[in-house]
């Protein structure tokens, strides 16, 4: 679809029911629960070998202090340095694996709520040719988010809703440039803020909650259910035109197509 089309499907929404879309939400991730865990899993899995990357430092430095105890370590500067580095490389790289990652479970979730036969893919917005805009959107995210903590709490909250709106509209919207992507987020956070806040909020603590009765690490079964409503959001706000990109094929239609 085009910018203007979407924009003026926005601004002709209609009024969402929160009860409705919340039940729709309950339904899908009884389809999506074991594909919301596996992404988790996939981003622990990711994680370990950076955390790794971050403390070599600080264990050469541990090790360097043992040989000479008492001593003054020259090493000392320079792990800490290193350690920044790897932090801050660590940070940005789990933000765009994370941004890849949830936007390929909104994909997934279409397959799912559509009974469209496609594999599981995981890594479609992490590869080429989608891997630089899932970082310069990563970084974008990143950039208003930062900027909206310097300016206080509340601009926090506000632009939470459209930056995790994104991740959707980017997700069924690949083709598009950047700044209409953040374009179309804020336009959609603005028109549905209110609905798309307290459906956020409520999925989110019902999540947690459930999780927690299930001895804590039930949270990595139900985490996934928090991101549901905003697929709702796009789908009842925007819709699906045609077939996504990838040529998935809905159930019951010509092969050959």
């Amino acid at each position: 679809m085009r910018l203007s089309e979407i924009q003026q499907r926005i601004l002709s929404a209609k009024e969402l029911d929160f009860g409705q879309i919340f039940n729709d939400s309950i339904e899908l991730f009884k389809k999506v629960w074991v594909q919301g865990l596996l992404m988790f899993l996939i981003l622990f899995a990711f994680m370990i070998p950076f955390i790794f990357i971050v403390y070599i430092p600080l264990i050469v430095l541990g090790i360097s202090d043992f040989s000479n105890p008492g001593g003054y370590n020259t090493l000392a500067p320079i792990a800490f340095l290193i350690m920044i580095v790897a932090y801050l490389l660590f940070v940005f790289a789990m933000m765009v694996i994370t941004f890849g990652l949830k936007a390929g479970l909104y994909r997934i979730m279409r397959q799912k709520d559509q009974g469209i036969v496609d594999k599981d893919d995981y890594f479609f917005f992490l590869r080429k040719p989608h891997l630089s805009k899932t970082i310069t959107l990563s970084l974008a995210t990143f950039g208003i988010s930062l900027l909206a903590t310097l300016l206080c709490f509340f601009p926090v909250i506000y632009v939470m809703v459209p930056l995790n709106l994104l991740v959707v509209i980017y997700a069924f919207n690949p083709e598009m440039s950047s700044s209409d992507l953040i374009r179309l987020s804020f336009d959609l956070g603005n028109k549905k803020w209110f609905i798309t806040f307290g459906l956020t909020i409520v999925a989110g603590l019902l999540a947690q909650m459930v999780g927690a009765l299930m001895c804590g690490i039930g949270v990595l079964f139900t985490a996934s259910f928090a991101a549901i409503p905003l697929y709702f959001i796009y789908k009842e706000v925007i819709g699906f035109d045609g077939y996504e990109e990838g040529g998935l094929k809905r159930i019951g239609d010509n092969p050959e197509f």
